[in-house]
């Protein structure tokens, strides 16, 4: 598994509609994709639920690094970079998925949130932490699905979480959803991927 985020920050009178718009008219066209276990059609707005920025930030959980590659190099995200620009692509390798809960209803939101292995620190040991928590998070009634990922190059987790509604203050960076393209999820596995 990898995830994958990319995020485009928008003026701050930005009309969100326009997203909206753009998600509702294309976000079906990744509901087949080949590859895709999932892909979050995330916005934040300024000023709602602390955010300080309008920002269309989709989340994606790929199979393996084949169908992220044919994606970024195909169609699709062609038209992101028509529309907006190449945006910076975050990527991570996948550590962890599990369903929760509310897996059986569309989410309305999701959390990230970025956490640094300290320097001098078990990697190893900070990651079996991580994936406790996760395991816990994932029973916790209100959770779609969680997902834990490794970005080695600078040892940093991230933790994704989908949410049926809404999202508690402390999980991280919350986002509106859109739209769920969710073509692969039952193949992402459930627990540890390693």
């Amino acid at each position: 598994m990898h995830a994958m985020q990319y995020a485009i920050t928008l003026p701050a009178d930005y009309d969100m509609q326009i997203i909206r718009h753009r998600v509702k008219t294309k976000g079906p066209l990744m509901d087949d994709f080949p590859g895709l276990g999932l892909k979050a059609y995330g916005i934040r707005e300024r000023g709602v639920d602390g955010s300080p920025v309008n920002q269309y930030a989709p989340f994606y959980l790929w199979a393996g690094p084949e169908a992220m590659n044919r994606f970024l190099l195909g169609d699709g995200f062609r038209g992101v970079v028509r529309d907006f620009g190449r945006p910076v692509v975050r990527h991570w390798q996948g550590l962890f998925h599990r369903a929760g809960p509310a897996a059986d209803r569309l989410p309305g939101a999701f959390s990230r949130r970025t956490e640094t292995v300290p320097e001098g620190a078990d990697p190893a040991t900070a990651v079996a932490h991580a994936v406790a928590l996760h395991e816990e998070l994932a029973a916790t009634e209100g959770v779609h699905s969680t997902s834990l990922a490794l970005d080695p190059r600078h040892w940093e987790l991230v933790h994704f979480t989908l949410w049926g509604d809404a999202v508690p203050e402390e999980a991280g960076d919350r986002y509106q959803v859109l739209h769920l393209s969710a073509p692969g999820a039952t193949g992402l596995g459930s627990g540890p991927q390693w």
